[in-house]
């Protein structure tokens, strides 16, 4: 088999120590290292020193970012693998087989590189999947608030829209400050602006809802989950504020660009421009990008017959970034994407129309890095375009069997009754 490097490593990597082999030609050198930054500095001027062209590790944890950090920055190039691609042979494993297994698919160029961002990126990468922790967190606390009012037989969720509104923080304070809510203090205290008029229920309803039971040890750990929840929620804007000032002017160009899409709005395009970039050159077209997002069909077939096509998997956080734009997107009304959602529904279910709203809406996103290009919605009647004789008449039929007399002159179909 012909060697694609002259001379290579390949590094096993571990919590508390690095193995490594390097490989020219037909030898081979094992050296064992630390995991601190002199260990790994030293294994980067070994490296040098004798030449090396590539190094190869697998993604194991998040222990490989130093080491990537460091050999990256001495000009090496520097190769992640999946380590489900480059499992050694069963019953022959050892730390120092597995380093010179992976040196030895590397200098042959059996290892398929795993796409890794450059520095910054991977840095505003990890504080956005903390602020989606955090959210997430926050959702967490706002469900176990409203089960505690719930017990408490308190149904301010079903009265306000959002149980941590203006209008419901006042009345809450009240609420867990022991007050007894009538109709006319909720008149006054709509009369001097406590309350928004934009609440729909009445006043007779809200005092109603707001009359529970609780218990002193209620009240208590329910002013800690409010405590809890406002502390989340001042987090997430400080991150955002950081995300913010690490934005390029290039990437805040190109989050404004993917808000004109369609269920995209500020958060999410940060999260996609986060993970996929704005150099759109690592992916050679719009299919690569959506296969490396795990959100095209998956291949499967043996023996002539298609198996399973369901999704392979992809990056989580522009998988479900994406998903949830779809969702969004689906209820725009008069967009192409609320007329595919629509359309595949019907037929193959709400999960899969939303998977494939998330496919067409990355394949635009592509687009528009890559061609710079504006978003242009191909319009809600996209796919009456087709077939236009073909549906007509299907339409006719229908109307024909519930009785109707029909006829389209244009298709050079006629149904009488």
């Amino acid at each position: 088999m012909e060697a694609i490097y002259r001379i290579c490593c390949g590094v096993d990597v571990h919590k508390k120590m690095l193995v490594a082999c390097l490989r020219r030609g037909g030898k081979h050198e094992t050296k064992q290292f630390g995991t601190s930054t002199e260990d790994i500095l030293d294994l980067s001027g070994w490296l040098m020193e004798e030449g090396c062209e590539a190094v190869a590790m697998e993604s194991t944890a998040s222990y490989w970012k130093p080491l990537y950090n460091v050999l990256e920055a001495s000009g090496m190039e520097v190769i992640v693998a999946n380590a489900r691609h480059i499992k050694t042979v069963p019953g022959r494993k050892t730390d120092v087989s597995d380093a010179a297994w992976i040196a030895d698919l590397l200098m042959h160029g059996l290892i398929r590189a795993s796409y890794i961002p450059p520095k910054e990126q991977r840095e505003m990468r990890e504080f956005l999947q903390y602020r989606l922790s955090l959210v997430k967190t926050r959702a967490d606390e706002l469900n176990r608030l409203q089960k505690m009012l719930e017990g408490g037989n308190i149904k301010l969720s079903g009265t306000v829209s959002d149980i941590m509104g203006m209008s419901s923080r006042r009345l809450l304070e009240g609420m867990l400050s022991g007050k007894k809510f009538t109709k006319d203090d909720i008149d006054e205290m709509f009369e001097d602006g406590t309350l928004s008029r934009k609440l729909k229920a009445s006043s007779e309803q809200i005092a109603k809802d707001c009359n529970g039971i609780l218990s002193s040890g209620q009240t208590a750990v329910m002013r800690m989950v409010i405590a809890h929840i406002d502390e989340l929620s001042a987090k997430i804007k400080e991150l955002d504020g950081i995300v913010e000032g690490l934005l390029s002017q290039e990437q805040q160009a190109a989050v404004k660009a993917l808000t004109a899409m369609p269920g995209i709005k500020e958060v999410a395009a940060r999260n996609i421009i986060a993970v996929i970039g704005t150099d759109m050159s690592r992916f050679p077209s719009p299919q690569h990008l959506c296969s490396w997002a795990g959100l095209c069909p998956g291949n499967n077939e043996s023996a002539g017959k298609r198996r399973s096509g369901r999704t392979r998997p992809g990056n989580k956080l522009l998988r479900a970034t994406l998903v949830q734009a779809a969702q969004s997107a689906s209820r725009c009304k008069d967009t192409f994407y609320a007329a595919q959602y629509s359309k595949i529904a019907i037929r193959r279910g709400k999960n899969r129309a939303k998977v494939a709203v998330a496919h067409s809406m990355l394949i635009s996103i592509w687009h528009i890095l890559h061609d710079r290009v504006k978003f242009r919605d191909l319009g809600a009647d996209y796919y009456n375009q087709f077939n236009r004789e073909k549906k007509a008449g299907s339409l006719m039929r229908k109307l024909a069997d519930l009785g109707y007399s029909v006829s389209v002159e244009d298709c050079g179909l006629a149904v009488a009754q």
